[in-house]
């Protein structure tokens, strides 16, 4: 079951940030998914392994 798109953003004074990091790919919108060894893009495929 997906997680609700409104937990991805965290509210800091009168501005709303995204808690995750966005797609570089697929731009704003789209976000990376975070696994224990990688974030990865579901819609296009990027992935960044993690150290």
């Amino acid at each position: 079951m997906a997680a609700k798109r409104g937990s991805y953003y965290t509210i800091e004074g009168d501005r709303c940030v995204a808690a995750k990091k966005h797609c570089p790919r697929c731009g704003p919108g789209v976000f990376l998914a975070e696994h224990a060894d990688r974030s990865a893009c579901g819609k296009c495929g990027y992935t960044e392994f993690k150290k």
